[in-house]
């Protein structure tokens, strides 16, 4: 008799009257939660600027789970295209089924997209982020628990994960809880690149390098303990060698961009304008500053007359001292 083990939920979803709640759909939706928020405050302490983070999220977080079923449905095609499976069943996400890699991928096109419309560098925006990513990895992979899947070998330790569904090739037993493990790993990747963030000072990509890094490392063992059916290549799932490939590129590129580009960006947003800037022509030297022409010498301020009969208002006498000296002497020939 097992004394103590972690217990697999009775179902993975609820009814509120015809719509259905799930609990793999809630532990992704808490994630990116979780990822814009601390993403957030990581991106203003940086000197951006409060709610980027969350509009380049528009455009990521489709991307990402796009991307991250493609991975799923093409590495796992058998599942949905063999004799005897339903094609349909490729767009059933709620079942489970999301590939870290390709929502990685994908995710990051979308929010290059996003930032280029913004005019905010990427590998600025990434560096916020990953804790964040990271986080909310930790996060949905609590959806794999709900799902009852993507365990790990037989164990009988006080920790083991009861599995209790028979369905999909399931056999009911205790196997150790590699969705807990990988949780645990994530935690602890997302506060390992925020120490060296603060530590080092990381800039241009590297602290999103080193959470890729670091977070193959832990795929990596823990991948191996799984039981699942998988595609193999030398005796090592296909996740292990994605994750030796990815893992290797990251630490390349933290050390290219160590030497070729040191130290953090000293701005990362650009500051929004707030309209055009009055006033911006240059005056004449002279003029006044509701921009009037500079007067002629001796004239005054108020009053100045003007010099042409083509500025002379229409009706003016052409010259009133003139005229009132002819009137006085044709008065003065008739006395």
């Amino acid at each position: 008799m097992e004394l103590a083990y972690i217990p697999s939920p009775s179902r993975g979803v609820l009814y509120l009257g015809p719509i259905p709640l799930r609990g793999y759909a809630f532990c992704i939706i808490i994630g990116v939660f979780i990822a814009v928020w601390l993403g957030n405050r990581r991106w203003v302490a940086r000197g951006g600027q409060s709610g980027t983070v969350a509009d380049i999220a528009v455009w990521a977080v489709p991307f990402g789970l796009v991307g991250g079923r493609l991975y799923h449905v093409i590495t796992d095609y058998e599942l949905y295209f063999s004799p005897g499976r339903d094609w349909v069943d490729a767009f059933k996400v709620w079942q489970g089924g999301l590939g870290i890699w390709g929502a990685i991928a994908l995710g990051a096109l979308g929010a290059w997209i996003g930032a280029r419309r913004r005019g905010i560098p990427m590998p600025a925006y990434a560096d916020a982020v990953a804790p964040g990513i990271a986080l909310a990895q930790a996060m949905g992979r609590w959806g794999n628990w709900f799902n009852q899947e993507l365990y790990g070998r037989e164990t009988h330790l006080p920790w083991a994960l009861h599995i209790t569904s028979s369905e999909g090739g399931r056999v009911p037993g205790y196997y150790h809880p590699t969705f807990l493990y990988e949780s645990l790993w994530c935690i602890g990747v997302a506060f390992l690149v925020m120490w060296a963030d603060r530590r080092f000072t990381l800039g241009h990509g590297r602290a999103f390098a080193l959470y890729v890094a670091a977070y193959c490392v832990g795929r990596g063992w823990i991948e191996y303990m799984r039981v699942d059916d998988a595609h193999h290549i030398l005796g090592l799932r296909l996740n292990d060698w994605t994750a030796l490939i990815v893992f290797l590129l990251a630490v390349t590129y933290m050390i290219l961009s160590a030497r070729l580009r040191p130290g953090r960006e000293e701005t990362v947003e650009p500051l929004a304008s707030d309209g055009p800037a009055e006033d911006s022509e240059p005056r004449a030297s002279g003029g006044s500053a509701e921009g009037t022409q500079p007067l002629a010498s001796g004239g005054s301020a108020e009053g100045a007359k003007p010099d042409t009969e083509a500025e002379r208002p229409a009706g003016e006498p052409a010259d009133e001292p003139k005229a009132a000296a002819e009137e006085a002497e044709s008065a003065t020939k008739k006395t």
